[in-house]
């Protein structure tokens, strides 16, 4: 798994032991246990939580491309925001949607 730096580029400086945590316990720790789940249940675990908490920024949208890279397809993720939406609400699967349609978009191109 690549070393992930997310947490020092951005808050390094301001917040260094939660951008410690962020990159060395979270996404060097916990992501990197593919024995236990794999990236691909892990994403789909992630966005689902990110989903239903209502939260749409940059967090959401770095996952469902994460997602994507770890092996969800677009049909994939289309079913498991539509079968959100009778969970976490049906603005919430709208929102997500938004996302996930520019960022499938976004990455078909390059």
């Amino acid at each position: 798994m690549k070393k992930q730096t997310a947490g020092r580029d951005a808050l390094g400086a301001f917040a260094p032991k939660f951008a410690e945590l962020n990159d060395d316990v979270l996404f060097g720790e916990v992501w990197s246990r593919e024995d236990k789940l794999s990236l691909r249940d892990r994403s789909i675990i992630t966005v689902t939580a990110l989903i239903a908490k209502g939260i749409f920024d940059n967090s959401l949208k770095h996952h469902i491309a994460n997602a994507k890279n770890n092996g969800i397809s677009a049909e994939e993720m289309a079913e498991i925001i539509t079968h959100l939406a009778f969970y976490a609400g049906w603005p919430n699967a709208w929102a997500a949607f938004l996302l996930a349609k520019d960022i499938y978009a976004e990455q078909s191109k390059n």
